[in-house]
């Protein structure tokens, strides 16, 4: 079983900021494991995201409602009316993997969209997507590049198709 301790941070959109969650990993495989109803899993998932990052009481409402769409998405991922991107950045925490997750929440922003964005660090797990050199980018489960920084166009280009 995880703990918290070893829980890495993923990006989600709150309302039309996008914040990064430590935990929510974790506390989503743990309400799934537990098979929890979507009202008990969005208590349980405040609760455990909520002892590892600061929640403004003013947004309560929409980080409890984030987490509804995170836990409905983690349970049902290929879900054909889920219109969230999710975004997945590979590698070490480098300066240019860090750059990189910049350049796509800035990308995102400038283009109104949310989505889930995880940075995986694990050798084996990087591995396991067939990924050789890093940074590399997926985008809804696609390997958009690996290597070389795309450039902050071709990002937008990547999204625009997604999103048409």
């Amino acid at each position: 079983m995880y703990s918290m301790d070893q829980a890495t941070t993923r990006t989600i959109r709150i309302g039309k900021s996008t914040i990064g969650l430590i935990g929510i990993d974790v506390a989503l495989n743990q309400a799934a494991a537990k098979k929890l109803s979507e009202d008990e899993a969005v208590d349980f998932l405040f609760t455990a995201v909520s002892h590892k990052n600061y929640i403004p009481s003013a947004a309560r409402d929409k980080y409890r409602e984030a987490l509804r769409k995170a836990y409905h998405r983690h349970l049902q991922p290929d879900d054909a009316n889920d219109e969230l991107l999710v975004i997945r950045i590979f590698g070490k925490s480098c300066v240019s993997c860090d750059n990189l997750q910049k350049m796509v929440i800035d990308v995102l922003n400038t283009m109104d969209l949310a989505a889930d964005i995880e940075k995986i660090h694990d050798p084996d797990e990087i591995g396991r997507h067939g990924i050789t050199t890093t940074p590399a980018l997926m985008i809804n489960g696609k390997l958009k590049s690996s290597g070389p920084m795309p450039t902050r166009a071709r990002i937008e280009e990547w999204l625009r198709e997604l999103v048409r």
